[in-house]
């Protein structure tokens, strides 16, 4: 059972609290130089690693922690070592949407979904995950909770209300009530609930739900408390650099956004180019950019990655994994999975045969194992290579010392004989999916078929 305790901190932090708060905005306005590296320090075991986010619900037929922790030595073998795992809190009832609502209206911070199983699984779960060297991030709503949390009536004063003093629903979010983070008690209980399961049950770390509708003086601060906990990993649900202030991640929706305009005719090869200098320019060199052709947004209300991005599925993937940034991979991936999951009705993973597992596997590995492609400033820099056919085609070349990567893909549904220009990508490699040792030189030409890639390592 709970008590005040553990709700609420002492007059005294809450001082502390409004201090750091101060500090931390007079830092995140100052201007930030091009290039100049982020606030955070990002956990030494993240430089090499990929993502997996974990749809509880929707994972296995029982819908529970037990049922998927069965799953974690697959999971460990596919290569994806940190695992964010979607909201794991008790669900509102009120105003709920469908039959189960949505994952993001929380109606305890300090609970378990009772549908996902008890504390004490989640904590063998996480301990598990760690013994097989992964590490587990739990998804966090800190913008609103659900209307019937114990918090709307208990403490009305810490939501936002319009000039009639009704409460708040962002967006079209019905099933969900706003906070009003400039009250500081209201600041303080969400931080208190954040170092809980950090404290209680190891967790490494957060993905944070709409981080830019919550102050960046809050996240500042928080991401400080933490890590006095232990070194931990925080992904932002934004795409703005300021984030990387507090988080050592944040969303590449634009580069998503290009891939399906490409497929779709709409882009060309040459904005991908485009895209990876505007990143460069805008964000902090030591920033991790997550990269994906599908999560569970796009998923459940976007269309499956096989609806945008057809037969380029692999094509595009070969390219979050080969650019800067880390590349993720949603519940159900690789099984080829051609559904999109209900959002708020049980809708369990069809599995089959894992079709998909051997190609995300292939790729993964080289990510975790060549420093070409190491995350932020512990990966190598990037050079795109000219080819007579530069919309169509995008050859990019990514070195770290003696470490080399040299991706090609054909973003067409024709076949491409892709003619290298310059000599920086000279060398002899090994090419990824086929094994073959090929020595690459000026001029050299390429047969790729219709959305063919090639991924030459040394």
């Amino acid at each position: 059972m709970k008590t005040k305790a553990t709700l609420y901190l002492p007059l005294t932090f809450l001082f502390s609290f409004i201090s750091v708060i101060a500090f931390a905005g007079t830092l995140i306005t100052e201007e930030k130089k091009d290039n100049e590296p982020g606030q955070v320090k990002h956990p030494e075991w993240s430089k090499n690693l990929s993502i997996y986010e974990v749809n509880v619900r929707q994972f296995t037929k029982e819908g529970t922690f037990g049922a998927l922790e069965a799953h974690l030595p697959r999971l460990k073998e596919l290569g994806t070592d940190i695992l964010w795992i979607m909201p794991i809190n008790p669900i509102g009832e009120l105003n709920r949407k469908g039959t189960l609502g949505s994952y993001y209206s929380v109606k305890d911070y300090m609970e378990v979904n009772p549908d996902f199983g008890t504390k004490d699984d989640f904590k063998h779960f996480v301990a598990r995950a760690h013994e097989l060297g992964m590490y587990v991030i739990v998804d966090w709503v800190a913008n609103h909770s659900a209307w019937d949390n114990a918090l709307v009536k208990e403490h009305p004063d810490w939501y936002e209300k319009d000039s009639t003093g009704k409460m708040l629903s962002p967006y079209d979010w019905t099933d969900v009530v706003e906070f009003n983070f400039s009250n500081p008690q209201m600041s303080a209980y969400m931080l208190n609930a954040m170092k809980y399961w950090v404290t209680d049950f190891d967790i490494d770390g957060y993905r944070c739900d709409v981080a830019g509708m919550v102050p960046d003086e809050f996240w500042v601060n928080t991401r400080n408390e933490l890590d006095k906990i232990k070194p931990v990993f925080m992904l932002a649900e934004d795409e703005s650099p300021r984030h990387h202030h507090a988080f050592d991640m944040t969303y590449g929706w634009e580069f998503h956004h290009i891939m399906n305009k490409i497929y779709k005719g709409e882009n060309t090869a040459n904005d991908i180019e485009k895209y990876l200098k505007k990143n460069d320019s805008q964000y902090p060199a030591d920033a991790y950019r997550m990269n994906f052709i599908t999560n569970h947004d796009e998923n459940s209300w976007n269309g499956t990655e096989f609806e945008r991005l057809g037969d380029g599925v692999k094509a595009f993937y070969v390219l979050t994994v080969s650019v800067p940034g880390m590349p993720l991979i949603y519940t159900g991936q690789e099984s080829g999975m051609n559904k999109r999951l209900a959002f708020f009705e049980k809708d369990a993973v069809e599995w089959g045969d894992y079709p998909m597992t051997g190609f995300y596997k292939t790729i993964l590995e080289l990510k975790k194992s060549n420093p070409a492609l190491f995350n932020g400033l512990n990966g190598g820099s990037w050079t795109r290579i000219n080819t007579q056919s530069d919309e169509k085609v995008f050859a990019i070349l990514r070195q770290k010392d003696n470490n080399r990567v040299f991706t090609i893909v054909n973003l067409s549904s024709k076949p491409v004989i892709a003619e290298l220009k310059g000599d920086i990508f000279k060398a002899d490699y090994s090419e990824l999916f086929s094994g073959e040792k090929a020595s690459l030189k000026p001029g050299q030409k390429i047969d790729l078929p219709a959305w063919g890639y090639k991924v030459f390592y040394k």
